[in-house]
């Protein structure tokens, strides 16, 4: 469970729950990692990469700690959303920029009208296996070095 809860807040992912007893640790719904964020490792591959630039993505993280018979389980799911927003109406070119917001040519800000507000939702993408792959493969190098830390 520490290494899990250690292994999800080193790439930045809101804890939300850590219950020992029924072996869950959950995060908050975390947006996805920018091209410039170069410290987050929450894109794995080329693709969650554009996509988190082209798209305003989040992903929230639950695993499920399970033991028996001195065996340790680990179940990673990552789930992923992206934002939709319904447009506003562009009334000319030169205004594209104000398709989905209320901002300036200058400075882009998400700033909604109260229509938007409530047309806004966050539509499941399904699960980032790749992203799971990589939180399990940290989970078990860490628990293989304490292990080796202890033997010595």
């Amino acid at each position: 469970m520490q290494t899990g809860y250690e292994v999800l807040s080193h790439l930045h992912f809101p804890i939300e729950k850590l219950d020992v007893e029924q072996g869950i640790v959950r995060t908050r719904p975390w947006r996805g990692a920018q091209f410039f964020e170069f410290w987050r490792r929450d894109n794995v591959g080329l693709p969650n990469a554009a996509e988190a630039n082209l798209h305003t993505i989040r992903r929230a993280v639950e695993l499920r700690i399970t033991g028996e018979q001195g065996q340790v389980s680990v179940d990673c799911r990552v789930r992923v959303q992206r934002l939709s927003l319904p447009e506003n109406k562009a009334v000319s070119v030169s205004q594209a920029y104000r398709m989905h917001s209320a901002s300036r040519s200058r400075t882009q800000r998400l700033l909604l009208t109260p229509r938007q507000r409530q047309g806004m939702a966050w539509i499941d993408m399904g699960q980032d296996d790749r992203l799971a792959a990589r939180i399990l493969d940290a989970i078990a190098r860490r628990v293989r070095q304490l292990e080796e830390g202890k033997g010595t």
